[in-house]
């Protein structure tokens, strides 16, 4: 799940014995599922929160936008918290705030909306925390 998703590091050895123990502490946690496989990811993701304004509809139909972050993201998908519920392969819209439009001529005063799909979700205490997947990767 996104909220579980760490990268290891782990430094370059010449010891055998120290790898194998490395590669035996990784599959440990494979089978815990605390660590998402990269090759399992189209992109590679990164920590980065970015606030977004979250527009979708909640389980009762309801049509809302809300003020969020990011906790992880990727040219393909990120993950999000919301306090929300949002229903798997539910179509969501992502816009990235923008500056006043007074403090720069350079900047645009909005961003177009990132569509995604829900792909899944879990609960962290009293975050719900959702992994998106994006309809068109960012470029």
């Amino acid at each position: 799940m996104c909220s579980l998703a760490f990268q290891m590091h782990v430094p370059r050895t010449s010891s055998l014995v120290l790898n194998q123990r490395v590669h035996l502490d990784i599959d440990a946690l494979k089978q815990s599922q605390l660590v998402e496989i990269s090759s399992t990811r189209r992109s590679p993701r990164i920590r980065l929160q970015v606030p977004v304004f979250l527009r979708a509809a909640d389980v009762s139909g309801a049509e809302f936008i809300e003020l969020t972050k990011t906790l992880n993201i990727s040219s393909t998908g990120a993950c999000i918290t919301s306090a929300h519920i949002l229903r798997p392969d539910q179509i969501v819209h992502l816009t990235i705030p923008a500056p006043a439009p007074a403090s720069s001529s350079l900047v645009p005063s909005e961003t177009p909306p990132i569509v995604a799909k829900v792909l899944r979700q879990e609960s962290a205490g009293h975050m719900r925390l959702f992994g998106l997947e994006f309809l068109h990767p960012l470029e």
